[in-house]
């Protein structure tokens, strides 16, 4: 029986969401056709729509599945926000996976700020302290969208600087507000 749990839909499931990121690296979404994707993951076009809507909801499990692991790297730190340390390993994660963050960015979706969004309050504290309560929200938007950028900019580049140096870079940003 195909379940939503078993191995064989699982695989199928990986290699749709494979084959999808790849061609999303070439063309634009609205370039995209699910005959092209079967094409690509080597499995019919029964399979895909067993396991997705459609192109959109299919890109929609790609940003779950790496906002779910970008948590992952946060699980057991509390409310430790994003220090010194933990930009290194968002860095870190940013680089072992450049191809779903290339994705997740050419898709738009950091307009949505779930990628960021980890304990923004905490990081917002850890830099400005007292300081942010006023004028909250557009420190915020302040810090994501700079974020953001340095990240784009960053895999655009290749990431060719050490996790650590963007780590640093951060720090000293947000250290001189």
């Amino acid at each position: 029986m195909n379940t939503p749990n078993n191995r064989r839909r699982k695989a199928s499931r990986d290699r749709i969401e494979t084959a999808f990121v790849r061609l999303l690296q070439d063309r634009e979404l609205s370039q995209l056709s699910v005959t092209a994707i079967c094409q690509e993951a080597d499995v019919n076009r029964t399979t895909f729509y067993a396991n997705y809507l459609d192109i959109y909801d299919l890109a929609e499990a790609v940003q779950k599945r790496l906002e779910e692991e970008v948590s992952e790297i946060y699980g057991g730190e509390g409310s430790m926000g994003m220090s010194e340390q933990g930009f290194k390993k968002l860095f870190e994660h940013i680089r072992d996976n450049q191809l779903f963050y290339k994705t997740y960015f050419k898709l738009g979706l950091d307009g949505r700020y779930e990628l960021t969004e980890h304990d923004l309050k905490s990081t917002a504290k850890y830099y400005l302290g007292e300081r942010m309560e006023r004028h909250l929200e557009y420190h915020l938007e302040f810090f994501r969208n700079g974020l953001n950028a340095i990240i784009k900019l960053w895999l655009k580049n290749g990431c060719r600087e050490t996790p650590e140096e963007m780590a640093d870079v951060i720090n000293a940003e947000y250290r001189r507000i």
